[in-house]
């Protein structure tokens, strides 16, 4: 077994490596996953040391491991974003970066909320938001370009989040804005503390009042189910919250942009489902593995020294398991970097996997089948405004998405 010798730490690559093509993984991950599936690089972020793995099994044997941790404040765990080490040590953990049983205690209360009969439950309320959406969009005539981030992918979502949580949507630009900060890599320290500050405390103002006055929405129901088995504390509730109402939206926003673009560069692919529309939900397993668009979301620390592959990881060292990597590994999808509709895709690990597998991951499916198939169907000469190549992509971000999309039909 290897391990990675001190002195060739300053010669490691960097971490985040940026994509070359839009479409496409960071160049290296090819080569690495041929010749050293679990590798060594340095943090942006901090210039520390971390291990890559990018290959499908190895990346699903490291997640399935107890051995272990999410829990962002233990020593070498490889942050994505500067955070100040006092900061860090202060505040609470969120879901996500909870180990058993703390993490089993918040995740079964959460389940319900995202199970398929839930879903199936919650898809009429959808489309009438995505035809919504799109009234309005064709309401501006054809011809004059429209962006379809703020017409269309950010609003399904934000308005879907805030119906489950019972959040008001007319106060979504703000809450937008600081789940940008707060994912933001480029942001200043200062900006991102304020973000993190004011969304606490605007989410803290709405459970507190659902304390008093509960009504028919996801808050309400968590807070009730602590009534009758208590189980988590107030702020415990409050970062249960915070949490869905910034992954519930930014993340399927960003796949809801960049599955439309890939459609429009790919007319084979736009062509199979239209003439096929039953092919619409391999369409969207496929476009979810092929983006990946969050790389790095399963950052982990080791607990023991665990030996995987032909390396052994020493407790204390940072791990990060690459999404986009694993997703591209040619052992498991022939021909990763080719976008096809109907590949038998299920097995991609855009939501992770282990314990920590995306809870939303359900509702993400569904946002994105109705949005995909509804505006296929009603704008059917859809087409870009822009090129490709003078769009701006979130390569400055810990999710990969588009900031704008000009499109006309």
């Amino acid at each position: 077994m290897m391990t990675a010798p001190a002195e060739h730490e300053a010669a490691l690559p960097e971490f985040p490596m940026r994509r070359a093509c839009p479409f496409s993984p960071p160049a290296p991950y090819a080569e690495l996953r041929a010749t050293e599936p679990v590798s060594r690089a340095r943090l942006k972020v901090n210039g520390k040391p971390a291990w890559l793995v990018t290959r499908h099994d190895l990346y699903k044997k490291l997640l399935g491991d107890a051995r272990v941790s999410a829990n962002l404040k233990l020593p070498g765990y490889p942050l994505q974003v500067p955070v100040p080490e006092e900061t860090l040590q202060s505040v609470p953990l969120t879901f996500l970066s909870m180990d058993p049983p703390d993490h089993t205690v918040q995740r079964r209360m959460l389940a319900p909320e995202f199970s398929v009969r839930r879903m199936r439950e919650l898809r009429g309320r959808v489309q009438q938001i995505v035809d919504q959406q799109i009234d309005q969009m064709l309401a501006k005539g054809a011809g004059a370009p429209v962006d379809l981030v703020t017409a269309l992918a950010l609003p399904v979502p934000s308005f879907v989040i805030c119906e489950l949580l019972g959040v008001p949507y007319e106060d979504h630009g703000r809450f937008e804005e600081w789940a940008w900060a707060i994912m933001n890599h480029d942001i200043s320290d200062e900006d991102r503390g304020r973000a993190h500050y004011e969304l606490d405390r605007y989410v803290d103002g709405l459970v507190t009042a659902k304390e008093s006055e509960p009504g028919d929405d996801m808050i309400s129901r968590l807070i009730e189910f602590n009534r009758h088995a208590p189980a988590v504390e107030h702020s415990d509730i409050v970062s249960m919250s915070k949490l869905m109402l910034v992954t519930g939206h930014e993340t399927t926003a960003n796949m809801i942009a960049l599955g439309v673009l890939a459609l429009l560069e790919h007319p084979e692919q736009l062509a199979a489902l239209r003439a096929e529309p039953e092919l619409m939900p391999k369409a969207v397993e496929e476009l979810l593995r092929f983006f990946s668009i969050s790389d790095a979301g399963t950052a982990r620390v080791a607990l023991e020294d665990i030996e995987l592959g032909d390396v052994t990881i020493r407790a204390g060292e940072g791990i990060l398991p690459l999404n986009n990597a694993a997703n591209h590994d040619e052992r498991v999808f022939p021909d990763p970097d080719r976008l096809d509709v109907r590949r038998e895709a299920r097995s991609h690990l855009a939501f992770g996997y282990g314990v920590h597998q995306c809870i939303g991951q359900n509702l993400a499916r569904m946002e994105l089948d109705v949005v995909y198939s509804t505006l296929l169907r009603r704008v059917p000469t859809l087409r870009l405004a822009t090129p490709v190549e003078e769009l701006r992509f979130k390569d400055d971000a810990i999710v990969y998405g588009l900031y704008e999309l000009p499109v006309t039909w």
